[in-house]
């Protein structure tokens, strides 16, 4: 006698869906702000202190983003 098994695979649904993309807009969000932060404070910073800690203004929008976004 043979046994047939078939294996179905699990596919998100939709709500899992909206889910996800939610989460991922959240995620958006928060990296942005880490940008903005960054950015706000080094750029306030005078050039003196930038200088004590090695940062060219040039340097600034750089590491705001691999702050936020990694390298």
């Amino acid at each position: 006698m043979a046994y047939t098994t078939t294996d179905r695979i699990a596919h998100p649904g939709f709500a899992h869906r909206i889910q996800t993309m939610i989460e991922t807009f959240h995620t958006m969000l928060a990296r942005r702000a880490i940008y903005r932060q960054t950015l706000r404070e080094l750029d306030a910073l005078p050039q003196r202190e930038l200088a004590d800690l090695g940062i060219e203004r040039s340097m600034i929008t750089q590491l705001a983003h691999e702050a936020a976004y990694g390298k």
